[in-house]
């Protein structure tokens, strides 16, 4: 049982005396108030290891005798409510320079959260420790935690003292692969993605993701769960509505306070949106909104709702930590009414997102805006669109000369889905492969030109029956262009939030999170430079596999591929390079851009009005720069890069086990001999997990919040000439339309979960900014990291200018939306603003 909270007084007496001889270290101890869990008790003790002197005995640094802590006085940190303990302790002469510190927690039960100790050497000089994690009861344990000074050491340069310790913590971090994981353990190991499924309910049945060549993927952090009995390979877990049963190594969990955030958001939506929802379809009642008019009514014009959902609080107590976790939930959702903001895209103008002009701008400014590609053959394969459907629109050009002069674009979502339309189409939706052609115009805008939307025939021989659509404004033309549009949003939609978003960000993110814990010290200056671009990552995956991505999960009833979802996402990932994941490198492959040393990033845009990709080098560089200056300062030369043995065997995991269905292909990888392929390397890590996952996830609400911009299913196909369906449409084209896009419940169910999605939460650090300034001790390091904040100002500068420019026709178009996705929100953390805003770049994959 987890006892309150309470910060008593226990010991404020003055430490004895010192021996003769002896030399007094003095420290004082942080300590997190995370309500429901217990403070440090009597029985708590720390130890000093020497960073400087050897027991020749044990061969690690000299070890003090145990200190209690003294006092227990509040304090806060920055946002955070803290107690701070005082500690002495009494080493001889000889004990030279502390260089790791041991914390015993005595606790029966209960966890705290050590936020840093620090120790005050003689001459005004101290000494900290960054710790930042959770210590377990000795009583689990079986050991005490160790936290070591704040200075980086490359592995060959850490002091002797420190070496036998440094190999220990890195053994015990990778566990020997064998059990299921205790609540308290800090083990860190691959598996695969076999819990998504559940072989007992045959609608329920997925297949295993990773370790085959049918099915590969990224691996995941390891459980060790029991498997099912009717598979043996499924991991089982308990089905519930709110499901918080599983294992997260401690130090890559939520803070109790983002939990509780979180949580409170999540009960908000089901409460006040999805149950209504479903209540009206258990009654019988309309499913389908009647009008849009009705829909902003429904959706955005209902007054705040304070209550919560007896159910929804009874399942989300059974399922929280504490009791005082609950409470604290129960009061954000009491004090934070429930409601749907206005989308940005309908706040200017309800109409304008029809438009075709804002339909191909979201391809460049959008929550989308990396699937564009450059067209470079025509007409792409097995199309149907002709030479005459086009040439009407490309401006007076032919075909080869609009190609040639990068005026031809694509929206290609065709060659992936097309094997699954077959199996897709029988779950109750109608699905097409689209392949969308666009022309550049001469003001920088796009214009969308033809839209091909193809099926499966009736044979075996892979054959396809292929519509195009043309640009039509009136009359029934007009109808099936707009309905064309819309099936092409539904595929975007569908790539968007299982490739761009979930696999490419997310999934591909947690490999490299594992092999770091397990392969490189939290001493190592590579460690210290990846940790902010990890907070969260692992628990926010997991939260998605048990509620977003399992079997009959939320994207299954939402997203159009259903229970084929993350099959698909398995077979695009088969296709993924870690070394097309740069920006520059992307942009080139997509042919968005060419290579030109002269150019600001190495990149010419061939649009030069790309919004996501002008302000994405801009973010780009700044990282790059940041990265090379830090492993510069740490790297003196190649062979420092190839000699790192953790940095080596942390490359080694990432590449042949995190990643390992992929190792097979030599273009995925750099070789990680040089400080530049280094350089790239964790530029591009980084990138990934902090500013493209910025571009395609907070912008979801803004744009996606409004279910007829961005449908995520259709329920049915366009219309054939003379067909009963085409008298339908061309009698009440609105109503047709609605019949289509996702129904009430549907739409609703979206809706609440992409408002969870693009909430920026009130802990969160944002790229530039560190969690504590103590983070390291290298002063020559916080300088160049407040270079890298100064230049991300300098980036926030040129985002506003260019999005008050009136030739920048794509910063904010017809639905007057500026694009700010990319913006990095450097500013000081205290400040920063939580909720839907559109803007700012975390350090990491967050939520």
């Amino acid at each position: 049982m987890q006892m309150p909270f309470c910060p008593k007084l226990w010991s404020s007496a003055a430490p004895a005396p010192a021996q003769p001889g002896s030399v007094v270290i003095n420290g004082t101890v942080v300590v997190a108030n995370h309500f429901g869990l217990s403070a440090p008790g009597k029985s708590t003790t720390l130890r000093l290891f020497s960073g400087t002197e050897v027991d020749h005995e044990t061969r690690k640094g000299r070890l003090s005798a145990e200190a209690a802590l003294r006092g227990g006085k509040k304090t806060r940190h920055g946002k955070a409510s803290t107690t701070t303990y005082q500690v002495t302790f009494f080493v001889d002469g000889e004990f030279g320079t502390p260089g790791a510190v041991a914390v015993k927690n005595g606790n029966r039960n209960d966890q705290f959260f050590l936020r840093h100790v620090r120790l005050d050497l003689a001459e005004d000089r101290s000494i900290h420790f960054d710790c930042n994690s959770w210590v377990y009861p000795y009583k689990k344990t079986t050991s005490d935690r160790v936290f070591f000074i704040n200075t980086s050491y490359l592995p060959d340069k850490t002091p002797e003292a420190l070496r036998l310790l440094r190999e220990e913590e890195l053994r015990s971090l990778r566990g020997n692969g064998r059990g299921e994981r205790k609540d308290w353990e800090r083990i860190y190991d691959f598996d695969y993605y076999n819990d998504l499924g559940n072989p007992d309910n045959d609608d329920h049945v997925r297949p295993v993701l990773g370790g085959t060549k049918t099915h590969p993927y990224p691996r995941r952090c390891r459980t060790g769960r029991p498997l099912s009995k009717t598979d043996g390979v499924t991991e089982t877990r308990k089905h519930k509505l709110i499901n918080l049963d599983y294992y997260i190594p401690p130090d890559e969990r939520f803070s109790p306070g983002k939990l509780a955030e979180v949580l409170a958001m999540g009960v908000q939506a089901v409460t006040h949106f999805v149950i209504p929802e479903a209540r009206s379809i258990f009654h019988g009642d309309v499913v389908n909104f009647k009008s849009t008019e009705q829909l902003r009514a429904d959706l955005y014009g209902k007054p705040p709702q304070p209550a919560a959902d007896a159910r929804v609080m009874d399942e989300l107590k059974s399922s929280v930590p504490s009791h005082k976790t609950y409470k604290q939930v129960s009061r954000i959702v009491k004090d934070n009414p429930a409601k749907f903001p206005t989308p940005q895209v309908i706040h200017y103008d309800t109409e304008a997102w029809r438009s075709d002009e804002e339909f191909a701008r979201e391809m460049l400014a959008g929550l989308n805006p990396v699937v564009i590609k450059r067209l470079e053959v025509f007409p792409p394969n097995k199309s149907k669109i002709t030479t005459d459907d086009i040439m009407t629109q490309i401006g007076g050009l032919t075909i080869q000369q609009a190609m040639e002069q990068k005026r031809m674009y694509i929206l290609d979502h065709h060659d992936y889905l097309m094997p699954y339309l077959r199996r897709i189409n029988t779950e109750g939706v109608c699905v097409y492969a689209s392949r969308t052609l666009l022309f550049l115009r001469d003001d920088g805008a796009l214009r969308p030109v033809a839209i091909e939307l193809s099926l499966p025939d009736g044979g075996v021989g892979g054959g396809e029956i292929s519509r195009v659509f043309l640009p039509a404004s009136q009359g029934t033309d007009a109808h099936l262009w707009h309905l064309a549009k819309t099936h092409v949003a539904v595929n975007d939609s569908g790539y968007h939030q299982l490739i761009s978003h979930w696999l490419f960000t997310h999934a591909t993110v947690e490999p490299f999170i594992i092999a770091t814990r397990r392969q490189l010290s939290a001493m190592h200056p590579i460690h210290k430079l990846l940790d902010p671009h990890f907070k969260d990552n692992m628990q926010i995956n997991t939260l998605a596999r048990s509620i977003l991505l399992n079997a009959g999960g939320l994207l299954e009833k939402i997203m159009y591929p259903g229970k084929y979802s993350m099959e698909m996402s398995s077979d695009i990932y088969a296709h993924w390079r870690f070394t097309e994941q740069s920006l520059p490198n992307d942009l080139i492959k997509r042919g968005m851009a060419s290579r030109d040393p002269k150019a600001r990033g190495g990149v010419s845009l061939h649009i030069e009005d790309y919004p996501y990709a002008v302000d994405g080098i801009d973010v780009w560089l700044a990282i790059e720069g940041w990265v090379r200056s830090y492993c510069d300062h740490f790297y003196h030369a190649d062979a420092a890069v190839a000699g790192d043995a953790e940095l080596q065997a942390w490359w080694d995991d990432v590449r042949r086990v995190g990643h390992g269905d992929r190792q097979g292909d030599a273009a995925c990888w750099l070789d990680l001999d040089t400080v530049a392929g280094l350089v790239e390397t964790l530029s591009t890590l980084i990138w990934t997990a902090s500013a493209l996952h910025a571009a395609v996830n907070f912008g979801q609400y803004g744009y996606a919040g409004y279910p007829p911009n961005r449908p995520t299913r259709c329920r049915r196909f366009v219309p054939l000439p003379g067909s009963p369906e085409m008298a339908q449409l061309e009698a009440d084209p609105g109503r047709f339309f609605l019949e289509t896009v996702p129904d009430r419940f549907t739409a609703t169910l979206g809706i609440a979960l992409i408002e969870v999605l693009s909430n920026h939460t009130s802990d969160e650090v944002y790229l530039g900014q560190r969690a504590t300034s103590t983070w390291t001790d290298d002063g020559e390091v916080l300088l160049l990291l407040d270079r890298f904040r100064d230049e991300l100002r300098r980036v926030e500068k040129r985002v506003e200018e260019r999005n008050k420019d009136p030739r920048l026709v794509n910063r904010r178009g017809p639905v007057r939306v500026p694009y700010t996705l990319l913006y990095p929100d450097a500013g000081d953390v205290a400040g920063k603003e939580k909720g839907i805003t559109g803007r700012g770049i975390p350090n990491s994959v967050s939520i």
